[in-house]
């Protein structure tokens, strides 16, 4: 939703009810993945995306119907010879697309959310799609880490998603979550997708030179809110990196200390060494891959630079499980030797890690192009099994 919460705002804001479809679960190979969403306003505007316009007709119309009945649906689209160019998924996928109807009276809390993560406040929204019961399909409770608001029907339900989304809202993932009718753990009938809506993921940057302006535009564009450090005044200026949200000065190893000390780092956060120098670059070192919350560290630097600097880390006591979270030389090796060209393959080493690609042209593999987190594999796995 928070792709298409400015287009949604406006309807809410204006009294008027929207229809929105939002990607709640996806098999094999998909064009867009959960939470993405398509909003569908009373004069007939479209804002957002569900599938890259696969299906985008289909869901519109369905937008629409939902906001004449007010009933949500929830309506699977996949691939078939049949339908394949008209409301199938030509990459071969299956997406679930669960369509409800929002305004004021149906979503009146939706003006907090807003708020929420227009500060970075993290809150999540778990959402009844699917349910024995019809009149308990579309009930959602709004969770944040030391509240809840709303009901999905039981206090049984209500104590167990609101656990297991504080969970999902702690890792900044959002999914479908399987419980009985009334909230059983090990039942099935009732299906709940979490949004989780956590604080933007963190790219920092350290070392002020020409390469760190080139690999902050990246993060800026892949949706990082990036940090530029540096110690030098001269060189750690706003002027020189544009596009990231802050630049400051201080010593790389005592901000980075000072962001873990207040929680401001997480499983999604990456540093990015650049500096080159010993001085500044191993004492960061050491900080950033002691800090297991981490989740990505690479340094620049030549293989010779890159060697030494192993040495420097094992003589300051690092051990080998630690300095095997380094990504060092940074980046993938695509060849290139501009900034812009290295920020890239940076870039590209940080999306093959998280989600674990190996960098292979895909002319020169086979399998599934987009791979998926566990969760997600697991599903696909129970899907073909069905």
């Amino acid at each position: 939703m928070q792709d298409v919460l400015t287009d949604l705002m406006t309807t809410w804001n204006a009294g008027g009810t929207a229809g929105v479809g939002t990607v709640v679960r996806t098999f094999r190979s998909s064009p867009r993945p959960p939470g993405a969403a398509m909003v569908v306003a009373p004069d007939g505007t479209v804002g957002g995306s569900v599938s890259g316009g696969c299906v985008e007709g289909a869901v519109y119309e369905l937008a629409t119907d939902v906001i004449r009945t007010g009933s949500p649906v929830l309506q699977r689209y996949g691939f078939s010879d049949e339908d394949a160019f008209a409301v199938g998924l030509t990459c071969g996928g299956i997406i679930d697309i669960f369509v409800e109807a929002i305004s004021r009276e149906t979503f009146p809390e939706l003006g907090e959310v807003a708020a929420d993560i227009a500060d970075h406040r993290p809150v999540a929204i778990a959402t009844v799609i699917e349910h024995p019961d019809a009149g308990r399909t579309g009930r959602r409770l709004l969770i944040r880490p030391g509240s809840a608001q709303g009901t999905l029907g039981s206090a049984r339900a209500d104590d167990a998603v609101i656990d297991d989304a504080r969970g999902l809202l702690a890792a900044g993932r959002t999914e479908v979550l399987s419980y009985g009718p009334d909230g059983q753990r090990r039942g099935e009938g009732m299906g709940v997708f979490v949004a989780s809506y956590a604080r933007q993921p963190r790219m920092l940057v350290f070392g002020a030179i020409d390469f760190a302006a080139a690999v902050a535009q990246q993060g800026s564009f892949l949706g990082y809110r990036v940090t530029v450090c540096d110690a030098r005044p001269i060189f750690a200026t706003s002027a020189r990196f544009p596009t990231a949200d802050e630049v400051v000065i201080d010593w790389p190893h005592r901000y980075l200390a000072a962001q873990i000390a207040a929680g401001a780092v997480d499983s999604r956060t990456v540093v990015c060494v650049l500096t080159h120098d010993p001085k500044f670059d191993v004492p960061l070192l050491e900080v950033a891959l002691r800090a297991p919350e981490i989740g990505y560290v690479g340094a620049m630097g030549s293989r010779r630079t890159h060697d030494q600097r192993l040495a420097r880390l094992r003589e300051a006591g690092l051990t080998d499980e630690q300095l095997t979270r380094l990504a060092s030389p940074i980046g993938l090796d695509l060849g290139g030797r501009t900034p812009e060209e290295t920020a890239v393959s940076i870039a590209a080493e940080i999306i093959a890690r998280r989600w674990g690609g190996h960098g292979a042209s895909l002319t020169r593999t086979g399998g599934r192009i987009h791979h998926t987190t566990s969760a997600n594999s697991e599903l696909s796995d129970s899907l073909n099994r069905s």
